[in-house]
């Protein structure tokens, strides 16, 4: 049975796959303001009277689009001035749940690490199948319910 979380990530991830193929599109080397008003055969002049702002003004958010100091406020204006949209969004590198996956393993394999450390000074020690299952039960466990710490930098 899927848990809450995983159900989540799995709806989360099926919104965010739309935008996948974007990762792989380049910036244009002036930016995108500056790209979609040549290509509109826009001038700067007219970019800033549609933004309501003073050439120079215009030209300086184009220049802090390609330092990326400009806020989503500012580009939302831009590109409306344009006709344009917007869009902004994140695109995991690899999938959340094995983003979550690899969290809750690096997580696990700390804790059971101590763990062993402890039964060994006690020796109590697992062999190497039982260290490998209790590994996978801790992981499974992580990825349902989340220790509050397990994002957490050591």
């Amino acid at each position: 049975m899927k848990t809450k979380n995983h159900l989540i990530r799995e709806q989360l991830e099926t919104s965010l796959g739309k935008f996948r193929p974007l990762r792989y599109v380049p910036v244009p080397a002036l930016g995108w303001i500056r790209a979609i008003r040549n290509a509109l055969c826009m001038s700067g002049r007219q970019l800033a009277g549609r933004l309501g702002l003073s050439k120079q003004r215009a030209s300086f958010i184009e220049k802090q689009e390609l330092d990326g100091s400009a806020t989503l406020k500012t580009m939302r204006k831009a590109a409306e001035a344009l006709d344009c949209v917007f869009v902004y969004g994140f695109v995991p590198k690899t999938s959340l749940e094995t983003t979550v996956h690899t969290q809750a393993k690096r997580y696990a394999t700390r804790h059971l690490g101590r763990a062993n450390h402890t039964m060994l000074l006690e020796a109590q020690s697992l062999g190497d199948q039982e260290n490998k299952a209790v590994l996978q039960s801790m992981i499974h466990e992580f990825m349902e319910k989340p220790p509050k710490n397990m994002w957490d930098e050591e």
